[in-house]
């Protein structure tokens, strides 16, 4: 299983943001579109991902309060990536290495869209479910032996 399968159904809906916007902007559209993640975009290259991981620091940091801080002072400046065509598998490594919890998709420089981690962990269930099923399927199916071929075997015959 590929990425592109997780975008396929998980569609193309994109939030981005540029790095020298206001935090509580980004804090408002974070809470109003109910997503952990931002894309941060400037001059349409990806240069950063900021993550409620972020902004949680970014407030602790600041007394309590999202302040006045820029997008570009709080956010990951080199985020994990991948692109349509790699595997799921890899992906969940990178993402388990870095305890990352959301990774941009881009195909050379243009953004397909966002994975999380919870998007994984469930195409992998439901490829192990699927995978369950046919198994359970073919064990119930399964062809019953001759019973004369049976009998002529246990007289060795």
């Amino acid at each position: 299983m590929k990425v592109s399968d997780i975008l396929r159904v998980k569609g193309n809906t994109l939030y981005t943001l540029t790095p020298d916007e206001p935090l509580a902007t980004a804090v408002t559209v974070m809470a109003e579109k109910d997503i952990g993640s931002l894309v941060v975009m400037d001059h349409g290259d990806l240069v950063g991902m900021l993550t409620f991981r972020e902004v949680l620091t970014a407030i602790v940091r600041n007394g309590g309060q999202v302040g006045t801080s820029l997008v570009r002072s709080v956010m990951d400046d080199a985020p994990l990536t991948c692109t349509p065509a790699t595997e799921i598998d890899e992906v969940r490594r990178m993402m388990l290495g870095r305890h990352a919890r959301y990774m941009p998709v881009l195909d050379g420089r243009t953004l397909m869209g966002v994975i999380s981690f919870y998007d994984v962990a469930k195409t992998v269930v439901d490829a192990q479910d699927f995978e369950n099923r046919m198994l359970k399927a073919y064990i119930r199916d399964w062809p019953a032996e001759d019973s004369q071929a049976t009998a002529e075997a246990a007289k060795g015959g």
